[in-house]
């Protein structure tokens, strides 16, 4: 399949919000640059291969049950479904980074599932503990993507083998107790929770939310991926409201500061968190950091 999109396009900016470390085994970008993914559908497992040639066109190439969904859902994911009419830019920060990333775009990857177990398993811990439990779930519980595909590559694991682990597993995976009863309530509801994409919005969020253990920021997380909600803010996030008050304001927040900066941009608060962090604004290198702490030892 051939695709060439109307707008501007950066493949590897818009497809970075799907890939959890440079080791994810769903999701990742070759020495080539093709940017293979492989995901869950309605119709089964499948795997794709994206690759971006000179003139803007994308080439895609799907494998699997639910190869087609895949390939029919290509244009969302790549931000076509974006659409930033009414954005204004209330801070020089934001309107530098606008003009600069003129291909920034929120694409929805359409898999409510499959954005939900990394966000789970990043509540709370560093960003090297939950990438880790996620390869490692990936490889014990997850398929091989189907098709001519990198060994690497693995397909999530489904509601019915998230419920399959035992807890010495759980516990082998790096997974404390609270992580991995939401996962398990989260699993038994699979079938319902693919309504918060179709709903979308604050409404998606919020039937999100009717899980136990999934909060505003993992409901927000899901959103940032599975539709590419444009004000799906993670307020909680550790990083987050430093990152946009020293970008913003010259000075850390807290998530109520962060609510009061962001509030003129509503309904695309996300947006502007997403506009900061491409360009490469970060939170400063000082200041308290969770311990990374390994559950597998305890």
């Amino acid at each position: 399949m051939r695709y060439r999109p109307s707008f501007p396009l950066d493949l590897a900016q818009v497809l970075s919000p799907h890939q959890h470390g440079r080791g994810d085994p769903h999701f990742r970008r070759d020495e080539r640059g093709v940017a293979w993914l492989a995901g869950n559908t309605a119709d089964g497992p499948a795997a794709m291969a994206l690759r971006r040639f000179a003139d803007g066109e994308v080439e895609a190439q799907a494998w699997g049950d639910g190869a087609d969904r895949l390939l029919a859902g290509l244009p969302a994911l790549l931000g076509a479904d974006d659409d930033d009419a009414g954005f204004v830019a209330h801070h020089d920060a934001v309107a530098a980074a606008r003009h600069a990333l003129p291909a920034l775009r929120l694409g929805s990857s359409g898999r409510v599932w499959d954005a939900l177990v990394p966000a789970v398993l990043e509540q709370k811990v560093t960003g090297i503990e939950a990438r880790r439990s996620w390869r490692e779930l990936c490889r014990w519980y997850g398929e091989p993507a189907p098709g001519p595909v990198p060994d690497w590559l693995r397909v999530p694991p489904t509601p019915r083998a998230i419920m399959s682990i035992v807890d010495w597993k759980w516990h082998r995976a790096g997974v404390d107790h609270t992580r991995r009863r939401t996962l398990v309530f989260a699993a038994q509801v699979a079938h319902r929770l693919e309504k918060a994409g179709e709903t979308r919005g604050a409404q998606g969020r919020a039937w999100l939310r009717k899980v136990p253990g999934i909060g505003v920021w993992t409901a927000a997380e899901v959103a940032q991926r599975a539709w590419g909600d444009p004000d799906a803010v993670s307020f909680g996030d550790f990083h987050i409201p430093a990152v946009v008050g020293h970008a913003l304001v010259g000075a850390p927040l807290d998530d109520a500061g962060l609510q009061e900066v962001l509030a003129p941009y509503a309904p695309q608060r996300q947006r502007v968190v997403r506009y900061l962090e491409a360009a490469g604004y970060s939170r400063p290198k000082y200041g308290p950091r969770y311990p990374i702490r390994d559950y597998r030892a305890m």
